[in-house]
């Protein structure tokens, strides 16, 4: 089953991809991998997701807002590459979340990502990664996710 085929069945669009917001790319590629930049929950170049996680954010929204800045992400992907079926593993996943004092369940947060990649891409989709507790994100997101995917 291809990518697009796995996205149509799971019921899944990927959006327009973001514009930077600074002097950066969405994605570099070196040599086999693809290292694509922090990418943050903006849908129609609106921010859907802003505040602290673990006051102002529960974590079911944290973790939506963590499947959109992948869904974000591959759309990054898909219009450096042509077609994401050449992505031969998602290597590896940063999530960085706004945390409220004393949440400690960034790694909660960051499973709305993993758990996406993983129905998309099946085994290709499982990923090392990390899962940060930041005192502040740009625009007060409540999630910034970078992803390094080998194709």
């Amino acid at each position: 089953m291809s990518i697009q085929d796995r996205l149509n069945s799971l019921d899944i669009t990927l959006p327009t991809p973001p514009k930077p917001a600074g002097a950066y790319v969405p994605c570099v590629r070196c040599g086999s991998e693809i290292f694509v930049s922090g990418q943050i929950p903006v849908q129609d170049g609106k921010v859907t997701c802003s505040g602290k996680v673990g006051s102002d954010v529960d974590l079911e929204t944290a973790q939506e807002a963590a499947r959109t800045c992948i869904l974000n992400g591959l759309a990054a992907l898909q219009a450096e590459l042509g077609n994401l079926d050449v992505i031969k593993q998602i290597v590896r996943i940063d999530v960085f979340v706004n945390s409220a004092q004393g949440f400690t369940d960034q790694p909660q947060v960051a499973n709305g990502a993993s758990n996406l990649l993983q129905d998309i891409f099946g085994d290709a989709g499982i990923h090392a990664r990390m899962a940060i507790g930041a005192a502040e994100l740009p625009l007060d997101v409540s999630v910034e996710i970078a992803l390094i995917a080998r194709v």
